[in-house]
């Protein structure tokens, strides 16, 4: 099991040239980050050991039955050409 701690680096550009606060990459560091450690510790699991489990609601929302992820970023993007 690992313990997840933030880390701070130096603040990375933008190709987009908007401004990022350091708090925001912080966050998104420390998720990107916290990710790639799930997924290596998915990897190296061994026969009939238990590592991390996806969550699946036991009685989904009917509501949400037909929503599809998208990137919020793409829409921002899309958004932001139109205006």
């Amino acid at each position: 099991m690992h313990t997840y701690r933030r880390t701070s680096s130096p603040r990375s550009p933008t190709s987009t040239g908007e401004l990022f606060t350091p708090a925001h990459e912080e966050n998104v560091r420390f998720i990107h980050d916290t990710w790639l450690c799930v997924l290596r510790d998915i990897k190296s699991l061994q026969n009939g050991e238990r590592g991390p489990q996806e969550y699946v609601e036991k009685n989904p929302n009917p509501h949400l039955h037909s929503f599809t992820p998208f990137d919020l970023g793409d829409l921002k993007k899309r958004n932001t050409e139109s205006s």
